[in-house]
């Protein structure tokens, strides 16, 4: 991970994914993951991602992967498994190797199984749901850190995810900083406003004294 990398992603730990939402908002970048949610609330992620996509077997079955022991600690698995809730791309064996090994978390765009066994290690899950069926001789890698589709965003090799309560974002890698910077901003100025609220002052005049509509303005030039 380059510094400017773990720089990034040190700043997105300090934010909550509805900061980054309304700063992608307002930039103009589609990058909320639809229905791709934490197996546990407490969950958190955050990191670069190495994506994986998958495609239905065909005559030759292939693999659903082997991957994981190569991967560097802090790094996010990204797999896109075309939002397929029949058949799984991550269990036991893999939440186990990715722990020991310090990778950030996994998303999914499909289902996940074992789940029991990433709450009892505390890793990281985010998925459209759990279901036991493998995806094995079902579902094949068709590539390794090419550009995939997680809850209808897009989503390249190196690009930053961030996930906790609320589900996942993704941010694109040439336009980490200044995400980061609006989503600060927006964060900074709430903080504000609900100081204002809590000293006696209405939503209202909190809101009008920060400016926070001017905030939530959309660019269209994103």
């Amino acid at each position: 991970m380059t510094d400017s990398t773990q720089t990034a992603v040190k700043a997105l730990k300090d934010l909550d994914t509805s900061h980054v939402s309304d700063a992608m908002d307002r930039l103009g970048i589609a990058g909320q993951c639809l229905g791709t949610m934490p197996l546990d609330r407490t969950f958190r992620l955050a990191g670069p991602a190495f994506t994986v996509r998958y495609v239905p077997v065909s005559t030759d079955p292939g693999s659903v992967g082997d991957y994981i022991d190569d991967l560097d600690p802090g790094t996010v698995v990204v797999l896109d498994n075309a939002g397929r809730v029949d058949a799984t791309v991550w269990g036991d064996l893999l939440t186990a190797t990715a722990a020991r090994r310090g990778i950030a978390g996994t998303v999914i765009d499909g289902v996940c199984r074992d789940s029991d066994r990433a709450l009892e290690l505390g890793y990281p899950v985010y998925s459209r749901g759990r279901w036991m069926r493998t995806g094995k001789d079902r579902v094949r890698v068709d590539g390794y850190q090419i550009p995939v589709t997680v809850g209808g965003v897009r989503v390249e090799p190196g690009d930053l995810l961030l996930g906790d309560a609320d589900g996942v974002v993704a941010v694109p890698a040439s336009r980490a900083d200044e995400v980061i910077a609006a989503a600060q901003q927006i964060r900074d100025t709430e903080d504000r406003i609900r100081a204002d609220v809590e000293q006696g002052a209405t939503l209202t005049e909190a809101r009008a004294k920060a400016g926070y509509h001017t905030l939530q303005t959309r660019r269209s030039d994103g």
